[in-house]
Formats: structure tokens, sequence, C-alpha cells
């Protein structure tokens, strides 16, 4: 049942949320292994003109419905709500019926699997606005589990170079103190985000800060694992964890735990009896890009 399940679905749709300038495309990237844009789709697998898109975007419209794919990886199709923070009611409604529509939807391969809601550390004393309160107050994603990504965390090294400097300390032992200080106020403020947002009506099912992101070798693993371990059905986590490329250890670990773990519990005779070409395929089917991690 599952295995046919798996065949329908061709591939995994994320929304990505957030305000404008979170570093969102940045994200994508690092998570897709590339330093490309990616190619925009208008959901029947017509390509559209990025410029076109663009024009849209300064006029202030923006069509959730588009579809972004990166070459490097097509197994992963994302959405842009691009920032509703400034946005009219209208804007949020829109965002609201795509998120229900494609939650519920019939249609496998229209489906959206996860959400990432991106908060930038670029103005740390906003982090829950009235936009994020609003989302998370009145927007029921269903089974759809919804991931906070704490992005442009590097920001706040720059934060804790000034409240040191204003300590009084000189510039080269404020260097020095920098990085630690920089972990205190992001736990500090990851904190204060999950106080506010877990007191909301439909929370996130988990919290990611993410470093460095603008490095084309930033590590997105912490990603990867957060939201294969939302995911509540396995066949999501199956196609989830096969699709990304960004840690082969995520693939290992499902891998045991989904496939090993059972047999292994098992009586001696009853192993003995095990399909071992099924228990391969079975197994292997979690490394599909086993040779692209490993380059």
């Amino acid at each position: 049942m599952a295995a046919e399940y798996m065949k329908k679905i061709k591939r995994f749709r994320i929304l990505v949320m957030g305000r404008a300038n979170a570093g969102k495309t940045t994200i994508l990237q690092r998570v897709c292994n590339s330093t490309d844009k990616p190619e925009i789709l208008d959901g029947k697998g017509n390509k559209i003109d990025s410029d076109v898109v663009q024009g849209t975007l300064t006029r202030g419209y923006h069509d959730i419905k588009h579809e972004l794919v990166f070459r490097s990886n097509p197994g992963f199709v994302f959405h842009d709500s691009c920032g509703f923070e400034a946005g009219s009611t209208q804007q949020f409604d829109r965002m609201k019926d795509f998120v229900v529509e494609r939650a519920t939807t019939r249609s496998v391969n229209e489906r959206i699997h996860a959400i990432w809601f991106c908060i930038p550390m670029t103005d740390c004393h906003r982090t829950v606005t009235a936009a994020e309160q609003k989302f998370f107050n009145e927007c029921d994603t269903g089974h759809v589990p919804v991931i906070v990504l704490l992005t442009k965390v590097d920001a706040l090294y720059l934060t804790a170079i000034r409240e040191l400097l204003d300590k009084g300390l000189e510039i080269a032992e404020a260097k020095e103190r920098a990085p630690k200080k920089e972990g205190e106020l992001m736990e500090k403020w990851l904190v204060h985000i999950k106080h506010e947002l877990d007191k909301c009506k439909f929370p996130p099912k988990g919290y990611v800060s993410l470093e460095r992101m603008h490095q084309e070798k930033a590590d997105s693993a912490e990603l990867m694992h957060c939201t294969a371990s939302a995911l509540n059905e396995e066949v999501l986590q199956r196609l989830f964890v096969s699709t990304q490329q960004s840690s082969i250890a995520l693939c290992v670990e499902y891998a045991v735990k989904e496939t090993l773990r059972w047999r292994m519990e098992l009586g001696l005779k009853d192993r003995l009896q095990i399909n071992v070409k099924q228990f391969e395929d079975e197994l292997m089917s979690w490394f599909p890009n086993c040779g692209v991690i490993c380059e």
C-alpha cells in the first residue's frame, strides 16, 4: 500500500513563508545544493520569465501558486508566500486559502507536505509580530507541519559586539567574547519565540536556527532532520529523506529506524525467512541520491 502511494507522489512540496528579505531563496539554494536561481513554473509545467515575475513583485502582486524548482534537485517543489507582514487582509486570505486547498486536495501531487516559516534575526526585537501571531492563531494547516526557521542568525554577532562594547570592553576583547555572547542571544530569542508561538491556537511543530546560509557549503542538516521528524506519515518521511541531498546521516538514520529495527525484533526463524531482495530494495529506497550526497 505504501509503495503504491509513493509511486503516485512524484515530488515533495514545501510552502516557504515569512517576511521579505528573510533569506528564503538563499536557504532553498543551500537545501538544493545550488547557487542558481530557481526556475519558476505556472503549475502546469510551463516556465515563466523571471523578469515578468520580478515586475509583478515590484507592483506588489505575487502568485503563491507558482512553483519554484531547482535543476540541481527537481524532487523539491517550493511555493513562496512572498511575505504578508506588510500586505493586505486580501493577501493573507489568499495565502490561507492556498494552504487549506493544498493541504486537503485529493490530488496527491498537488498537496503541500510541509511549511517553512522564516523569522529573520536581523530585527531580533521584532521576532514575533502581529503577522506571525495572525498566522499561527488563524491558519489551521491540518496534518501539514509548520517548522519555524530562524534565519540570518549571523546578524546577532554584531548585536553581541555592541552589547559587549556598551559594557565597557575594548574592541579586541569584545570580538573574543562575541561568539559566546551570540550563542546566548540566540538562545534568549529562541526561548522568547517558542514562548509566544506555542501559546497560539496552531503552534509550530519545530524550530530550527540557521547560520551562515550565505556560504555555499552551509549545513542544512538540522533543517532536514527537524522536517523529517515533524512528518506524521512514513510515506512522506521516505519521500522527503530520499529527496534531500544535504545529509546522508539522515538517510542512514531512517533506513535503520524504519527498515532494520522491526526485523531485528523478529525471532531467529522469522529472520531467516526474510526475502533478501525485497529487504535490500527497501533499505536502498532511502538512498536514491547517495551518489549525489557522497560527491
